[in-house]
């Protein structure tokens, strides 16, 4: 039984999103009497976000079921510094045309998770280019920079990192900190916002805005952080050997979004649904204590219901129509790529680079004899195999979740 009041601490208690609070009392109290809107920020590097900020816009999302208001913070500013949380290296800075570019397209992604309007709980987006991009150096450090001190700021794990691994750290990351905490400031000021939620390695981020709100506008701010995904055989959620798990289609088809929920490990299976979907307790708790091949069963409600808040319900529904053609009938599943061939065979290495698995032929023999590579279900590790497809479809793979076909015609 939550020890929490309101619904919305309530709500991310039950299903695992808490890791830290700030004056959880207080949070709780207010959360249970008022509209609180809350806000994430998300840097605009790439044109799509993908499965590892899941669980960010997840947060907004229940923030939104508990009857509280999201607030979608595109860093257009933000990105132009670069966050170094989490990194080793400095990240390759983008133009203003390449920010906007990813902008228009990650916002798209987000209409499929909230509810966007102008009422009282209606989801918002804002740029923090909007204020951060007009301000003047020497009235900024004058009025906002006199509330970080260099002691403290080295003590932060995004800055210790970079120091401890002797990689360099640049005077422009640096000042990532505190155009963080001024966001939550201005967000304070001109929304009304009363809460910042993320990831455990914003903590420190995220304290820094509660501090700067207090001393400069004698502001109660709030924070949650999340704590850090990672799948059962402890490998970060997000990535696969594939590489990134996108949110938009252009990037990453439903049919491979839903492999990817799909080929979820047994024990993650009941985690996932409480992060990721809004299956109900439970029925999860059902689920997750199938056993034997069973289990496979409450993977794929795991990957419909993912992928129907993603890419929309036809599109799980094609997805796993297509997957149960491929896998349990044998026959071509309609989103499958399909490459024509009109001699009587093919080599393997051809066919991977023509279905476009692999961008080379060198490509392609690493993908052999790393046993990457598969016919009809059958590993190949022969970079010379040719494959006959006379007597019909042929299934290729490349990995676990890279499916095709070789059509004769």
């Amino acid at each position: 039984m939550s020890e929490y009041q309101s619904d919305l601490l309530r709500l991310l208690d039950e299903r695992g999103y808490i890791h830290q609070l700030t004056d959880a009392k207080a949070l709780d109290s207010l959360a249970a009497t008022t509209i609180i809107p809350g806000y994430i920020g998300f840097d605009v590097t790439a044109d799509s976000l993908h499965v590892g900020n899941l669980v960010q816009i997840m947060l907004l999302r229940r923030l939104q079921q508990a009857g509280h208001k999201p607030i979608v913070l595109m860093g257009g500013g933000t990105t132009k510094v670069g966050d170094p949380s989490g990194k080793d290296e400095i990240r390759k800075l983008l133009d203003d045309d390449g920010i906007a570019s990813n902008f228009a397209k990650i916002r798209d992604s987000f209409e499929n998770f909230l509810t966007f309007g102008d009422g009282p709980t209606d989801a918002i987006m804002v740029n923090n280019d909007d204020w951060l991009g007009q301000l003047k150096y020497i009235p900024f450090l004058r009025d906002i920079g006199r509330h970080f001190t260099i002691n403290r700021m080295l003590t932060f794990d995004s800055v210790k990192l970079r120091l401890e691994r002797e990689q360099p750290l640049t005077f422009l990351e640096f000042n990532y900190m505190i155009l963080q905490a001024y966001d939550f400031l201005e967000l304070s000021r001109q929304h009304g916002c009363k809460l910042q939620l993320g990831g455990s390695d914003q903590w420190g981020n995220i304290v820094n805005g509660i501090e700067l709100g207090r001393r400069v506008d004698g502001t109660d701010l709030f924070g949650i952080t999340t704590p850090l995904i990672t799948k059962a055989d402890g490998s970060k959620m997000g990535k696969s050997v594939d590489g990134a798990i996108w949110l938009n289609a252009d990037r990453l088809s439903p049919y491979d979004y839903w492999q990817f929920w799909r080929n979820t490990d047994d024990r993650d299976v009941g985690k996932f649904m409480r992060l990721f979907t809004d299956i109900d307790l439970a029925e999860i708790a059902r689920l997750e204590a199938l056993e034997g091949s069973e289990i496979n069963e409450a993977k794929k409600v795991l990957a419909d219901a993912a992928t129907a808040m993603a890419h929309g319900q036809t599109a799980a529904e094609d997805a796993a129509k297509t997957a149960q053609q491929t896998f349990e009938q044998g026959t071509a599943g309609a989103d499958l790529p399909v490459l024509d061939i009109s001699e009587d065979e093919v080599s393997l290495l051809d066919a991977l680079v023509g279905i476009g698995f692999c961008a080379s032929k060198g490509e392609a023999k690493r993908l052999i004899a790393g046993g990457g590579a598969r016919i009809d279900d059958e590993q190949i590790k022969d970079g010379g195999h040719m494959i006959g497809i006379t007597d019909g479809n042929v299934k290729i793979s490349a990995g676990k979740k890279k499916h095709g076909l070789l059509r004769h015609i």
